[in-house]
């Protein structure tokens, strides 16, 4: 199960590079339900995710490069390419800052994974976030991949 909450960022923090990051690119099969091939740095997934917003069911199943590559050129849409910052917060928390590449430049998203869907409702956003969006589904990676540009 992914429990998360996620915020549009209108300004990066200001020590952004000292924070680790992954370079992400992933791609969609089908969008209804989510089935999406990803690439993060050399690991390669399979990932299918159910309905939902802030809550919903989500599987992983590791391929290979040559698995991932095959079905990427099956894949509908957009690829998405991204910087994937991993800040911690209290609480255990980690921020995963998504910084879009093109298409999407100019595009931030900070997403907030919890536990419990009650550790997700009692969650104060730092000052620096900006517009939460968790309840908007435009602001999902498999609805941007099948955004025309």
């Amino acid at each position: 199960m992914e429990i998360e909450r996620k915020f549009l960022i209108t300004q990066l923090p200001g020590n952004l590079e000292s924070y680790p990051f992954h370079t992400l690119e992933q791609a969609y099969l089908c969008t209804n339900p989510v089935v999406r091939v990803r690439r993060s740095d050399e690991q390669y997934i399979l990932t299918y995710k159910g309905e939902g917003m802030m809550s919903r069911e989500e599987y992983n199943l590791p391929l290979t490069a040559d698995g991932y590559e095959h079905l990427k050129a099956k894949a509908d849409g957009n690829i998405i390419r991204k910087r994937r910052y991993l800040i911690p917060l209290e609480s255990d928390l980690t921020v995963e800052l998504d910084v879009f590449e093109a298409p999407f430049q100019g595009l931030i998203l900070a997403e907030v994974e919890f536990s419990t869907e009650e550790q997700a409702r009692a969650f104060l956003p730092p000052d620096w976030f900006g517009k939460e969006v968790t309840w908007s589904a435009e602001y999902h990676n498999s609805v941007l991949s099948q955004k025309k540009l």
